[in-house]
């Protein structure tokens, strides 16, 4: 048996003129510095090797010099085809002065892709990227002029338009573990993720290619659990011990047992966010989470939305994910980003994105840098700026619905938070609401088109994607609409009724959101007067997103009504209230059936002149019994009213 283990001189001294090199990694978790590091000196020192390709799924950089930011030397590097730039400004920048060809591609499809070159597959299939900048029709992902050849093709199969990414040839894999053995049997016990080193191994191995793995520890031959190890040594060809501190944990946590997931870290371990506009933004998004659903959280803004989810006691009951594999418990932020604690799983990388791209998300939380009139998001690309998609694309394209989340403006922005709403101390001094983004990384015609639900958060209000574009559809308090949104937006949106956003994201209390979304005062909200005997159902600023809540109505008004020896009279409030157009049949159902059953004079009432329109439609028999006020309501039923 040969013994697999060299130094790192002697690893990068195997990589040659002209390679095409893989590299695991998300963010600082899993990226193998040591080996990275030992290319760059040897670059540095004799000038070799040269004229390298690179090919990388997710960002590997903490913005500065760690990471691929060590191979961003001109010369070493020939072309890059990559998912996030946004950490690796060296290299990033090579490819903006049109030094290096250079490609941004979604993480998710090079993560898949992998896979596929393992399996000897010419290439993927995939409709990630349709109507993006991905699309050949708008760029083909090209990072730059000297980016010719084509890494994505258009095609049509049965009809539907589809995109080809035709699978490079890849020679040398750098990749990372915790422990070897002398064959080169890794395990990931330490590791915060597992990413997508198999696939990476396998696919270089496959091709006749270099695998070389940094670990932490070299064990003897044969100790190894088996079902411990995550790289079998049939792959590796060879091993480098790292120094410790070219093998963080994650570039902002040297070690967390936490972070393994082989404890459970007690609650706090992650602390709540201070109340400034970020945690306002968090707080919104919040409203937005699906009860018993799974979500995935973007790096950036959106990760605010776990610290709040935690604050509210929602974590055991919804599914919080991250792209790089994680399902389940609380994800990290900043450069811990893409661990968690008290995970249900880790999961492969493209794993991840495959249950992603079917459909698996209810709800995704993204970042939001630039919109414009037609709900198009670009998160990639800002002039000379590249940030790169990353999963990006994969996951706003295929959740079930999408919430954007950033400040309405950049650069600057100072904002002050108080129980009476936002104070703008110091408006940014970029405008993110433009007639045109600089790149679509999000087709919102596209996302209008399917019927996908999305919302555009910022702290100070709250868009809607419509048929038509974007439309204004909540404000915050204190804040003034013409002039601290619509004056600073390049293409004035759809402007109908305003609401309120909910005043409580503004206190420094919890929200006791836990009992909104769980709909807990269903009690509380639905009432006999033992007075008049009138059954009260307050539905203000209620939501409604499920048959299972629509059904729990039912239940609560039954458990009321049923044990009455008549039937009653009936005031609905449906101030604020909302339900998703899916579920408005089946409510218009139940109604109709507590009708039949128990109910005698209904009147219902609401501000909003459009939930007027929309109760009318819900319920055409019901008019003219709708009002705009309780006392018109109640005046109806007591006979002093319009009948």
């Amino acid at each position: 048996m040969r013994k697999k283990t060299v130094s790192a001189e002697e690893a990068a001294a195997l990589i040659h003129d002209g390679d095409t090199l893989t590299t695991s990694g998300f963010v600082g978790i899993g990226v193998p510095d040591e080996l990275l590091a030992a290319i760059e000196t040897r670059f540095l020192e004799t000038g070799a090797p040269r004229d390298l390709s690179l090919v990388f799924a997710a960002g590997q950089g903490d913005g500065k010099d760690r990471g691929l930011n060590r191979l961003g030397h001109a010369g070493l590097l020939k072309r890059v085809i990559g998912g996030h730039w946004g950490l690796i400004p060296k290299v990033a920048k090579l490819a903006t002065e049109g030094r290096i060809e250079g490609w941004n591609l979604p993480q998710g499809c090079i993560s898949q892709l992998y896979r596929d070159i393992a399996a000897g597959k010419p290439g993927m299939l995939s409709k990630v990227g349709l109507e993006t900048f991905v699309d050949p029709r708008i760029g083909g992902g090209a990072i730059n002029d000297i980016s010719t050849e084509p890494q994505v093709e258009l095609m049509e199969i049965g009809g539907e338009e589809i995109l080809y990414y035709p699978a490079p040839k890849l020679t040398v894999a750098l990749l990372r573990g915790t422990t070897a053995d002398e064959a080169g049997n890794v395990t990931m016990e330490r590791e915060a993720l597992l990413i997508d080193n198999l696939a990476q191994a396998m696919a270089v191995k496959n091709a006749g290619g270099v695998v070389i793995v940094q670990v932490e520890r070299v064990a003897a031959a044969g100790t190894l659990p088996a079902r411990d190890v995550h790289i079998p040594g049939i792959l590796v060809d060879a091993v480098v011990v790292a120094r410790p501190e070219n093998h963080l944990q994650t570039y902002a946590t040297a070690y967390s047992h936490a972070f393994t997931n082989r404890i459970r870290s007690p609650e706090g371990e992650i602390p709540a966010m201070p109340l400034d506009a970020r945690k306002v933004i968090a707080r919104r998004c919040a409203f937005e989470l699906p009860v018993n659903g799974v979500v995935n959280l973007g790096i950036g803004m959106p990760e605010g939305v776990a610290s709040v989810a935690a604050e509210e006691g929602l974590l055991d009951h919804l599914t919080l994910t991250a792209e790089p594999g994680v399902i389940g418990g609380q994800p990290a932020s900043g450069l811990d980003f893409g661990a968690a604690v008290n995970t249900d799983a880790v999961l492969p990388q493209n794993n991840q994105f495959d249950f992603y791209d079917g459909g698996g998300l209810d709800m995704a939380c993204l970042g939001l840098a630039q919109a414009d009139a037609d709900g198009n998001v670009n998160v990639s690309r800002f002039g000379p700026r590249l940030a790169g998609a990353g999963g990006f694309i994969n996951i706003s394209q295929n959740a079930q619905s999408v919430v954007f989340a950033g400040t309405f403006t950049a650069a600057g922005i100072d904002i002050a938070v108080s129980p009476d709403g936002v104070d703008i101390r110091h408006e940014g001094r970029t405008r993110k609401f433009l007639s045109a983004v600089e790149q679509i990384s999000f087709s919102g015609q596209r996302a209008a088109r399917l019927g996908q639900p999305v919302l555009y958060v910022t702290e100070r209000c709250v868009f809607e994607l419509t048929g038509d574009g974007l439309k204004l559809v909540e404000i915050a308090p204190g804040v003034d609409p013409e002039r601290d949104v619509l004056a600073l937006m390049e293409v004035r949106p759809i402007v109908d009724e305003l609401r309120l956003m909910d005043e409580r994201i503004f206190r420094p209390q919890e929200m006791d959101l836990r009992r909104d979304l769980l709909h807990l005062d269903l009690h509380d909200r639905i009432v006999i007067d033992p007075a008049t005997g009138c059954l009260f159902l307050n539905f203000e600023k209620m939501r409604v997103r499920t048959r299972d809540e629509v059904d729990r109505v039912g239940q609560v008004v039954s458990e009321i009504c049923g044990p009455l020896p008549g039937r009653v009279d009936v005031i609905a409030n449906y101030d604020g209230f909302r339900i998703d157009e899916a579920l408005e049949a089946d409510w218009a159902r139940l109604v109709a059936q507590l009708t039949e059953r128990y109910y005698n004079k209904v009147s219902r009432y609401s501000g909003s002149a459009f939930m007027r329109m929309k109760l009318r439609e819900v319920f055409p028999d019901a008019r003219p019994h709708i009002y705009e006020t309780s006392d018109q309501a109640r005046s109806f039923l007591d006979g002093s009213g319009r009948s």
